[in-house]
């Protein structure tokens, strides 16, 4: 599917553009999309190193499989052909946690380290598997418990309601979410989206293991996973040190109290934050959690694998040299997309699109000024940024229009980039199912944000 996607971004790229006589506008959008391919790949580079080391140090100490065992129940349910100790199960659960709190940095390496994981069970690499779909699906429609960014917009044009959108956003992405689900887990089953057989596919062979440390051969007579370090020369892991439990439990109270400070400053006989957007106790729970979760997990990981007797820095660092070939791999399938996408906005597609269902949902009261956002939206996260703050200052913060603009924002998801990056990152080909579903995702936030805004603003 996304091989037509791509040829039919850039064959209506140049025809749009020569009929609009915008040609040069066509080939300086291929160059800016190259540009910002290679420049959004070299900026999370980094972030990555940094936090597929942090992964390292959590499978090594056993904390992301403890993780994904206490959540059995909701994962098999949505991964039944991932085993319930596989680090896929902690991975995609981290990603998901990360993207629900507006954590964009470490969303998306967690997000990877959970593809190459699901990647090391898919017995056809090159198309993608109903895990990986469906993982796909939900994380363009994540949950969202704070749209900082769409909130920080409304703020700064001088709104006096910035954290309205708290409410709309949370169920219009929750409706999203859930279509997300329903759509991944129907569309696997039409024989369209089956997997291609082809000639050499690698359908007979073994599925690739998973970078960890940990040996992933099911115990004899269960489903669970028997993790034994010493068949891979590693010693086996021993009981956290007593130390460490200590450390632990003072890191836990300290930043116990660095949230409850944050929440409730009255009580600490702080003074109450001036942003607008913290006035509500709920907002400022979430932005305490967003801002403390970060510095926990670059803490409590570490700590608790030098308690069981981990080299933290060796393992760190080792975990840190998979970016580099992560990254490589990426540049190319993110250079592809973002290239044809860049051709398809210079050639005046976008605009085109626009006039053409104007007519269709006028009647149903979609208002004008959000057609080209909620077109825009699967496409280009800086460009539905551009049109948003645009909507806010022309027609004025407060005004529903621009609160619903603000709520689509926060409650849709640029599903040609996390395609692009997610499956680029193992090199997937046939995505299958993953792009409807997305896509699909997304028509329900944008249509559920203005729905549940006529309601409640």
């Amino acid at each position: 599917m996304l091989n037509y996607i791509w040829l039919a971004l850039v064959l209506l790229a140049v025809a749009i553009g020569g009929w609009n006589d915008r040609l040069k506008d066509v080939t300086g959008g291929a160059l800016d999309g190259a540009k910002t391919a290679v420049t959004i790949a070299i900026g999370l580079w980094g972030v990555m190193a940094l936090w597929l080391g942090v992964m390292r140090l959590a499978e090594r100490a056993g904390l992301v499989q403890r993780i994904a065992y206490g959540l059995r129940p909701l994962l098999l349910r949505l991964f039944p052909e991932v085993p319930a100790d596989h680090p896929a199960m902690g991975s995609m659960l981290m990603n998901m946690a990360a993207n629900m709190l507006g954590l964009g940095n470490a969303a998306t390496p967690l997000g990877l380290r959970a593809m190459q994981d699901l990647e090391s069970l898919n017995p056809r690499p090159g198309i993608a598997s109903n895990a990986m779909c469906t993982f796909l699906a939900i994380n363009t429609s994540s949950v969202q418990l704070i749209p900082a960014t769409a909130i920080a917009i409304l703020a700064s044009a001088g709104s006096a309601r910035p954290t309205v959108i708290v409410g709309t956003a949370f169920f219009a992405t929750l409706c999203a979410a859930t279509v997300a689900v329903l759509s991944a887990k129907f569309f696997e089953r039409l024989s369209f989206f089956k997997p291609r057989r082809e000639e050499n596919d690698g359908a007979d062979t073994p599925p690739i293991r998973p970078r960890t440390s940990q040996r992933d051969v099911p115990a004899e007579g269960t489903d669970k996973f028997a993790f034994d370090d010493e068949s891979l020369g590693q010693p086996p892991l021993s009981r956290p040190a007593p130390w460490g439990m200590v450390a632990l439990a003072l890191l836990g109270v300290f930043f116990l109290m660095l949230f409850l400070r944050m929440v409730m400053p009255d009580v600490f006989r702080l003074p109450l934050p001036t942003d607008p957007a913290l006035q509500n106790p709920f907002a400022r729970m979430v932005n305490a959690l967003s801002i403390l979760a970060i510095p926990l997990l670059l803490s409590f990981f570490p700590v608790y694998a030098a308690a069981r007797g981990i080299k933290v820095y060796d393992e760190f660092v080792e975990g840190a040299k998979e970016s580099f070939n992560v990254i490589l791999r990426i540049i190319p399938f993110l250079v592809t997309m973002l290239v044809a996408i860049g051709m398809f906005k210079g050639a005046g597609g976008i605009d085109l699109l626009t006039k053409m269902l104007n007519p269709v949902l006028r009647p149903l009261h979609f208002p004008a000024d959000l057609v080209p956002l909620a077109l825009m939206r699967p496409l280009s996260g800086s460009a539905t940024l551009a049109l948003l703050t645009d909507i806010v200052h022309r027609l004025g913060p407060d005004n529903i229009v621009s609160l619903t603009a603000a709520t689509i924002y926060g409650s849709t998801e640029t599903t040609f980039y996390v395609v692009a990056v997610y499956f680029g990152s193992i090199g997937i080909k046939q995505t299958r199912h993953a792009i409807p579903a997305g896509l699909l995702a997304d028509l329900t936030g944008v249509i559920a944000s203005v729905i549940i805004c006529r309601a409640v603003l």
